[in-house]
Protein backbone atom coordinates (compact mmCIF):
# COMPACT_ATOMS: atom_id res chain seq x y z
CA UNK A 1 0.00 0.00 0.00
CA UNK A 2 0.90 3.58 -0.43
CA UNK A 3 -0.13 6.78 0.09
CA UNK A 4 0.69 10.43 -0.25
CA UNK A 5 0.68 11.76 3.33
CA UNK A 6 -0.58 15.51 3.92
CA UNK A 7 3.00 16.70 5.39
CA UNK A 8 4.81 15.21 2.02
CA UNK A 9 2.88 16.46 0.00
CA UNK A 10 3.63 20.23 1.59
CA UNK A 11 6.96 20.05 1.91
CA UNK A 12 7.55 19.11 -1.62
CA UNK A 13 5.01 21.75 -3.81
CA UNK A 14 6.48 24.24 -1.04
CA UNK A 15 9.46 23.45 -2.31
CA UNK A 16 9.08 23.96 -6.35
CA UNK A 17 7.67 27.68 -5.32
CA UNK A 18 3.54 25.76 -5.79
CA UNK A 19 0.88 26.58 -2.89
CA UNK A 20 0.20 23.28 -1.51
CA UNK A 21 -3.27 24.77 -0.06
CA UNK A 22 -4.21 24.43 -4.29
CA UNK A 23 -5.46 20.88 -3.96
CA UNK A 24 -7.29 21.57 -0.65
CA UNK A 25 -7.13 18.06 0.75
CA UNK A 26 -6.58 15.59 -2.56
CA UNK A 27 -2.83 14.63 -3.79
CA UNK A 28 -1.26 16.20 -6.93
CA UNK A 29 -1.14 13.81 -9.47
CA UNK A 30 2.28 14.65 -10.36
CA UNK A 31 2.92 12.60 -7.64
CA UNK A 32 1.89 8.94 -9.02
CA UNK A 33 4.89 9.64 -11.50
CA UNK A 34 7.11 8.95 -9.22
CA UNK A 35 5.34 6.79 -6.93
CA UNK A 36 5.22 4.39 -9.53
CA UNK A 37 8.70 4.61 -10.71
CA UNK A 38 9.83 3.72 -7.10
CA UNK A 39 7.17 1.08 -7.06
CA UNK A 40 8.95 -0.80 -9.54
CA UNK A 41 12.34 -0.16 -7.56
CA UNK A 42 10.78 -1.77 -4.74
CA UNK A 43 9.77 -4.95 -7.00
CA UNK A 44 13.94 -4.78 -8.26
CA UNK A 45 13.64 -2.66 -11.12
CA UNK A 46 16.21 0.03 -11.37
CA UNK A 47 15.38 3.55 -11.82
CA UNK A 48 19.09 4.39 -12.13
CA UNK A 49 19.87 6.07 -15.73
CA UNK A 50 16.46 5.85 -16.73
CA UNK A 51 14.89 9.08 -18.73
CA UNK A 52 11.01 10.24 -18.93
CA UNK A 53 9.59 9.72 -22.89
CA UNK A 54 5.90 9.74 -22.51
CA UNK A 55 4.33 9.81 -19.26
CA UNK A 56 0.23 9.29 -19.60
CA UNK A 57 -1.74 9.96 -15.99
CA UNK A 58 -5.84 8.53 -15.98
CA UNK A 59 -7.38 9.71 -12.70
CA UNK A 60 -10.79 8.18 -12.60
CA UNK A 61 -11.06 10.42 -9.25
CA UNK A 62 -8.77 12.63 -7.45
CA UNK A 63 -7.25 10.52 -4.31
CA UNK A 64 -7.60 12.27 -0.98
CA UNK A 65 -4.13 13.11 1.01
CA UNK A 66 -3.50 10.26 4.01
CA UNK A 67 -5.75 7.69 1.84
CA UNK A 68 -4.19 4.21 1.49
CA UNK A 69 -4.01 2.83 -1.98
CA UNK A 70 -3.46 -0.46 -3.60
CA UNK A 71 -0.13 0.00 -6.50
CA UNK A 72 -0.04 -2.52 -9.40
CA UNK A 73 2.18 -3.04 -12.59
CA UNK A 74 3.50 -4.81 -15.62
CA UNK A 75 6.37 -4.29 -17.66
CA UNK A 76 4.63 -4.37 -21.16
CA UNK A 77 7.53 -4.06 -23.47
CA UNK A 78 10.67 -3.91 -24.22
CA UNK A 79 12.45 -2.55 -27.29
CA UNK A 80 15.76 -2.24 -28.69
CA UNK A 81 16.47 1.03 -29.69
CA UNK A 82 19.93 2.94 -31.44
CA UNK A 83 20.31 4.56 -27.73
CA UNK A 84 19.77 1.52 -25.39
CA UNK A 85 16.12 -0.04 -24.69
CA UNK A 86 13.07 1.64 -24.65
CA UNK A 87 10.85 0.18 -22.16
CA UNK A 88 6.89 0.47 -21.67
CA UNK A 89 5.23 0.15 -18.29
CA UNK A 90 1.90 0.06 -16.81
CA UNK A 91 0.95 0.99 -13.03
CA UNK A 92 -2.33 1.52 -11.65
CA UNK A 93 -3.81 2.22 -8.21
CA UNK A 94 -6.68 0.99 -6.10
CA UNK A 95 -8.91 1.71 -2.94
CA UNK A 96 -9.75 -0.59 -0.76
CA UNK A 97 -12.49 -1.43 -2.31
CA UNK A 98 -10.67 -2.70 -5.14
CA UNK A 99 -11.75 0.32 -7.37
CA UNK A 100 -8.95 2.06 -9.93
CA UNK A 101 -8.39 5.72 -8.79
CA UNK A 102 -6.05 6.19 -11.20
CA UNK A 103 -3.35 4.58 -14.01
CA UNK A 104 0.12 6.01 -14.46
CA UNK A 105 1.29 4.60 -17.59
CA UNK A 106 5.44 5.54 -18.95
CA UNK A 107 7.89 4.97 -21.51
CA UNK A 108 11.20 5.88 -20.82
CA UNK A 109 14.82 5.33 -22.30
CA UNK A 110 17.34 3.38 -20.28
CA UNK A 111 20.84 4.63 -22.30
CA UNK A 112 23.15 2.10 -22.89
CA UNK A 113 26.24 2.71 -21.11
CA UNK A 114 28.83 5.15 -22.72
CA UNK A 115 26.70 5.48 -25.80
CA UNK A 116 27.76 8.02 -28.27
CA UNK A 117 24.25 7.68 -29.98
CA UNK A 118 22.57 11.31 -29.23
CA UNK A 119 19.46 10.20 -31.01
CA UNK A 120 17.52 6.83 -31.67
CA UNK A 121 15.14 6.36 -28.67
CA UNK A 122 11.95 4.88 -31.07
CA UNK A 123 9.21 6.77 -32.67
CA UNK A 124 8.63 10.69 -31.62
CA UNK A 125 4.98 11.40 -31.36
CA UNK A 126 3.76 14.74 -32.62
CA UNK A 127 3.86 18.20 -30.84
CA UNK A 128 0.85 18.92 -28.93
CA UNK A 129 1.90 22.64 -29.27
CA UNK A 130 2.65 23.76 -32.68
CA UNK A 131 2.65 27.17 -32.17
CA UNK A 132 4.31 28.50 -28.98
CA UNK A 133 3.31 32.31 -29.80
CA UNK A 134 -0.50 31.78 -29.12
CA UNK A 135 0.19 30.05 -25.85
CA UNK A 136 -0.78 32.64 -22.58
CA UNK A 137 1.92 32.63 -20.04
CA UNK A 138 0.76 31.78 -16.69
CA UNK A 139 3.67 31.07 -14.41
CA UNK A 140 7.53 31.15 -14.52
CA UNK A 141 9.85 29.80 -11.83
CA UNK A 142 13.49 29.78 -10.94
CA UNK A 143 14.95 26.69 -10.63
CA UNK A 144 18.28 25.73 -8.51
CA UNK A 145 20.81 22.84 -7.61
CA UNK A 146 19.31 22.72 -4.05
CA UNK A 147 15.75 23.03 -5.05
CA UNK A 148 16.04 19.82 -7.31
CA UNK A 149 18.23 17.87 -5.22
CA UNK A 150 15.82 18.88 -2.25
CA UNK A 151 13.11 16.92 -4.51
CA UNK A 152 15.05 14.23 -6.01
CA UNK A 153 17.58 12.91 -3.56
CA UNK A 154 17.48 8.93 -4.41
CA UNK A 155 16.30 6.50 -6.95
CA UNK A 156 17.79 8.10 -9.84
CA UNK A 157 21.17 9.97 -9.26
CA UNK A 158 20.98 11.93 -13.10
CA UNK A 159 18.68 13.89 -10.89
CA UNK A 160 21.23 15.31 -8.03
CA UNK A 161 24.51 13.94 -9.05
CA UNK A 162 26.48 15.70 -11.64
CA UNK A 163 28.93 13.05 -12.24
CA UNK A 164 26.33 10.63 -13.13
CA UNK A 165 24.44 13.26 -15.23
CA UNK A 166 27.34 13.50 -17.44
CA UNK A 167 27.81 9.86 -17.74
CA UNK A 168 23.87 10.03 -19.06
CA UNK A 169 25.50 12.84 -21.50
CA UNK A 170 23.47 15.78 -19.53
CA UNK A 171 26.08 19.26 -18.90
CA UNK A 172 24.55 18.83 -15.01
CA UNK A 173 21.56 16.93 -13.63
CA UNK A 174 18.07 17.41 -14.83
CA UNK A 175 14.94 17.05 -12.86
CA UNK A 176 12.70 14.45 -12.82
CA UNK A 177 9.55 14.36 -15.26
CA UNK A 178 7.37 14.16 -12.39
CA UNK A 179 8.29 17.78 -10.69
CA UNK A 180 8.11 18.84 -13.87
CA UNK A 181 4.71 17.99 -14.28
CA UNK A 182 3.82 19.32 -10.94
CA UNK A 183 4.14 22.87 -12.45
CA UNK A 184 1.62 22.26 -15.34
CA UNK A 185 -0.79 20.19 -13.11
CA UNK A 186 -1.13 23.31 -10.22
CA UNK A 187 -2.09 25.37 -12.84
CA UNK A 188 -4.61 22.80 -14.30
CA UNK A 189 -5.69 22.54 -11.13
CA UNK A 190 -5.95 26.37 -10.49
CA UNK A 191 -8.12 26.87 -13.53
CA UNK A 192 -10.22 23.43 -14.20
CA UNK A 193 -10.16 21.47 -10.65
CA UNK A 194 -10.77 18.53 -12.92
CA UNK A 195 -13.19 15.64 -11.42
CA UNK A 196 -12.18 13.22 -13.92
CA UNK A 197 -9.29 13.51 -16.74
CA UNK A 198 -6.45 12.06 -18.61
CA UNK A 199 -3.66 13.55 -19.98
CA UNK A 200 -0.39 12.92 -22.15
CA UNK A 201 2.65 14.13 -21.01
CA UNK A 202 5.57 14.41 -23.34
CA UNK A 203 9.38 14.87 -22.53
CA UNK A 204 10.89 16.72 -25.33
CA UNK A 205 14.12 18.47 -23.69
CA UNK A 206 15.79 17.84 -20.71
CA UNK A 207 15.26 20.51 -17.84
CA UNK A 208 18.01 21.63 -15.75
CA UNK A 209 18.45 22.11 -12.38
CA UNK A 210 19.76 25.94 -13.03
CA UNK A 211 16.99 26.67 -15.93
CA UNK A 212 14.31 29.54 -15.59
CA UNK A 213 11.43 27.61 -16.49
CA UNK A 214 7.62 29.20 -17.83
CA UNK A 215 4.30 27.58 -18.06
CA UNK A 216 2.36 28.19 -20.45
CA UNK A 217 -1.48 27.05 -21.92
CA UNK A 218 -3.77 27.37 -24.36
CA UNK A 219 -7.49 29.06 -24.49
CA UNK A 220 -9.39 25.39 -23.69
CA UNK A 221 -6.84 24.39 -21.17
CA UNK A 222 -6.16 21.32 -23.61
CA UNK A 223 -2.50 22.25 -24.18
CA UNK A 224 0.08 23.13 -21.45
CA UNK A 225 3.89 23.60 -21.88
CA UNK A 226 6.73 24.24 -19.38
CA UNK A 227 9.58 26.03 -21.40
CA UNK A 228 12.78 27.23 -21.32
CA UNK A 229 15.64 29.37 -23.01
CA UNK A 230 17.75 27.54 -25.26
CA UNK A 231 20.62 28.84 -26.60
CA UNK A 232 21.05 29.16 -30.21
CA UNK A 233 23.54 30.72 -32.49
CA UNK A 234 22.28 34.13 -32.97
CA UNK A 235 21.46 33.86 -28.92
CA UNK A 236 18.15 32.02 -26.83
CA UNK A 237 15.20 30.77 -28.04
CA UNK A 238 12.31 29.95 -26.02
CA UNK A 239 11.57 25.88 -26.51
CA UNK A 240 9.14 23.42 -25.00
CA UNK A 241 10.99 20.93 -22.49
CA UNK A 242 7.57 19.15 -21.37
CA UNK A 243 4.00 19.72 -23.25
CA UNK A 244 0.81 18.21 -21.70
CA UNK A 245 -2.51 17.17 -23.96
CA UNK A 246 -5.10 17.19 -21.75
CA UNK A 247 -8.76 15.26 -22.18
CA UNK A 248 -11.31 16.16 -19.55
CA UNK A 249 -14.14 13.20 -19.02
CA UNK A 250 -16.30 15.20 -16.85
Amino acid sequence: MVCVASEYQHEKLDLCGIEPELYRGAVDPSFFIGIAIHAGVNSGISAEGAVNMLQSLEMLRAPRLDEPLLVQGEIKTVETVARGQRVETHVWFSNQEDEVVLRANRISLRPSKNSSESRGAGDRPLPVITDIASLEQKSSFQLTPEIVCGYSSEGNSIHYDERAAKAGGFRAPIIGGGMGVHYLMADLWAVKQPARFKCNIYFRRPIFWDDSVSVRADESYRALGLLKEVATASGSETKIGTEMEVVYCD
